[in-house]
């Protein structure tokens, strides 16, 4: 099977700076893979290129064989943005009422996914009152009306507390065994071990691509957090 992202020679500046210099991966199908780095290190950029939504200096994106951001991927791809994209002055279910029918899917999604991301007790809560952990969830819920066949998640688990964080782990993972791609990406070591590969990236650069497992048996650290910083201060893939 072709992989479900294919990016090629994947260049972007911004403020004269590059952000992403000629980077190339591959994301295959089915599978839960994390795009992990500090803060700064290119990965909303990476997220958006992949979407369709960043300005690019060089190089290709193909989501589904077809390029990145193009009208036929609109219903195919879920993209969660790390600030809440729902509007403040609806609730929870009249913001997913929204866009169920800007999707066209049917209003009994609606309560599905609601109960999926764990709101059905803050449905008729107005967005703008809710805390950040459950505008994160409600920002989720709306990427997961479409059924997508690939879910691009930009920390989704931020401001979360440990038991939803779980929650939402194995939620991702019920969905890749389904055959949804995801790529979460998040700035958590410890998050590293819930994927089954990981995309290690540093200034733009991708430091490793390998599983947890690999992570650990190659650079002999006792955890992923140390395998990182001595990825980091290598400045080479093991």
């Amino acid at each position: 099977m072709a992989p479900t992202i294919e990016i090629s020679g994947l260049s972007i500046d911004r403020g004269g700076s590059t952000v992403l210099d000629e980077l190339s991966l591959s994301v295959d199908g089915g599978v839960v893979t994390g795009l992990l780095g500090p803060s700064g290190s290119g990965k909303s950029t990476l997220m958006r290129a992949i979407v369709g939504v960043q300005i690019v200096a060089g190089g290709d994106v193909r989501v589904l064989g077809l390029p990145a951001g193009c009208p036929a991927l609109r219903s195919r791809v879920g993209y969660v943005t790390q600030s809440p994209s729902v509007y403040a002055d609806l609730s929870v279910r009249e913001n997913l009422a929204y866009f169920a029918r800007v999707l066209g899917v049917a209003r009994t999604r609606v309560d599905d996914v609601i109960e999926r991301v764990g709101l059905a007790d803050t449905s008729a809560r107005l967005v703008g009152k809710l805390s950040g952990g459950q505008k994160a969830r409600a920002s989720l819920a709306t990427a997961l009306l479409g059924e997508p066949e690939v879910l691009v998640l930009d920390e989704p688990t931020v401001g979360l507390d440990p038991v939803l964080r779980r929650d939402l782990w194995d939620f991702f993972h019920e969905l890749s065994a389904g055959g949804t791609t995801l790529l979460v990406s998040s700035h958590v070591m410890d998050e590293a071990a819930r994927c089954e590969r990981l995309l290690l990236l540093r200034e733009g650069a991708i430091l490793a691509d390998l599983s947890p497992e690999d992570l650990l048996r190659r650079t002999g650290a006792p955890d992923l957090d140390a395998a990182f910083l001595q990825l980091v201060e290598s400045g080479a893939t093991p």
